[in-house]
């Protein structure tokens, strides 16, 4: 049996979904699974991913099965699959460095994270751990605005010789320095910041795209987001949402090539945290242009999604396209799933570019 191993960094409330979703697909048949872009994806089914090492800082979640540090708290996302077997992988404690906000000390519990007393490893140990567990990629979930964090894993994937997908919106795929260091080592990446499956970011570039095929002079946009769960929690802290904001503003900024909006014309990013939301996202999409004429037109639109499943289908694919090219001995950045796959990739397309280029790149057309 083909099996891809992964590591995870960070076991949240996407972690929760797609090891559930892992599991949930193991009983279903091709011709009824919905939530999937792709059942095959060269060899690999979804349910061909399975779990070799995890690091995380919560008390609640460090030395437990992963198995069950899914379903800890302060995770709170739908659980659409409540039994996942024991996997024999505990949880290691990973190093703190910048995952943690201090003003989430100020919350309950049950909404935050609680530090976990263990000793902090370094990076060496971290190396060791992945190396020993068969780990073929490493999966980078920490929360929003960890840079030293997101860096220290993409370090531990690069000399530990293992794949990286870069789920998170700290420029590493994107960034051209840690790109050369990919491309050197033959080590290969899929990044930066996840989209979602149908999502606001998806959704806003379609629109934003559909406007400028039609004819319609986009003059100024928003889009608004509140959730309950710990990620906006964390964002509160505006200093962490820099780079978020940027990833989230260029996904729908690219899509208008030449004719870009000035930046007091265009406003993305998270902007509350509502506790009873828990994983629901809410989006609010407003779009103001001109038509025919010079008439104006605008449209609203709210969109309210689980956020943590919303992305599942979409890294299962990543996984799977970071593995066939670990099988052609392909390494550097994996240009064409990064650009359908995330929000922020070293190249910019059309969806329905990147589409086609990831479909090429699956079957092996091009080598990217």
């Amino acid at each position: 049996m083909n099996t891809i191993k992964i590591a995870i960094a960070g076991i949240g409330n996407c972690a929760s979904s797609l090891l559930q979703g892992i599991e949930y697909y193991k009983h279903r048949e091709s011709k009824d699974a919905i939530g999937l872009m792709h059942w095959d994806i060269g060899d690999y089914k979804p349910y061909d991913i399975e779990i070799a090492a995890a690091f995380d800082i919560d008390k609640r979640k460090v030395g437990k099965d992963i198995s069950e540090a899914i379903f800890g708290l302060p995770n709170c996302t739908t659980i659409f699959c409540e039994s996942v077997p024991k996997t024999g992988v505990t949880v290691a404690m990973g190093p703190i460095l910048d995952g943690f906000s201090e003003h989430m000390r100020d919350y309950e519990d049950q909404y935050t994270f609680m530090l976990s007393d263990e000793r902090e490893p370094s990076k060496e140990e971290c190396i060791d751990i992945l190396k020993k567990s068969g780990a073929h990629i490493l999966l980078n979930y920490v929360p929003v605005g960890s840079e030293r964090a997101a860096k220290f894993y993409a370090e531990c994937a690069l000399v530990a010789g293992i794949g990286f997908i870069n789920n998170m919106p700290v420029f590493i795929a994107s960034d051209p320095e840690w790109a050369t260091r990919f491309e050197e080592q033959g080590v290969p990446i899929i990044g930066d910041d996840i989209k979602s499956q149908l999502g606001a970011t998806i959704v806003h570039r379609v629109l934003t795209n559909l406007f400028k095929k039609r004819g319609v002079k986009l003059e100024r946009t928003y889009q608004l987001n509140t959730g309950g769960n710990t990620d906006f929690l964390n964002m509160l802290n505006r200093n962490r949402l820099l780079s978020k904001r940027e990833s989230k503003t260029e996904a729908v900024q690219s899509q208008l090539f030449e004719k870009r909006l000035k930046k007091e014309n265009i406003h993305i990013g998270p902007s509350d945290w509502v506790a009873w939301q828990k994983d629901n996202k809410v989006c609010f999409i407003r779009m103001e242009g001109k038509l025919f004429g010079d008439v104006p037109m605008n449209l609203e639109l709210r969109l309210s999604v689980e956020d943590s499943p919303n992305s599942g289908g979409v890294v299962i694919d990543a996984i799977r396209c970071c593995k066939i090219a670990l099988d052609r001995g392909k390494g550097g950045i994996l240009y064409s799933p990064s650009a359908y796959f995330m929000k922020h990739p070293p190249k910019q397309f059309t969806d329905d570019e990147a589409f086609g280029l990831t479909e090429d790149f699956i079957q092996g057309k091009r080598q990217d």
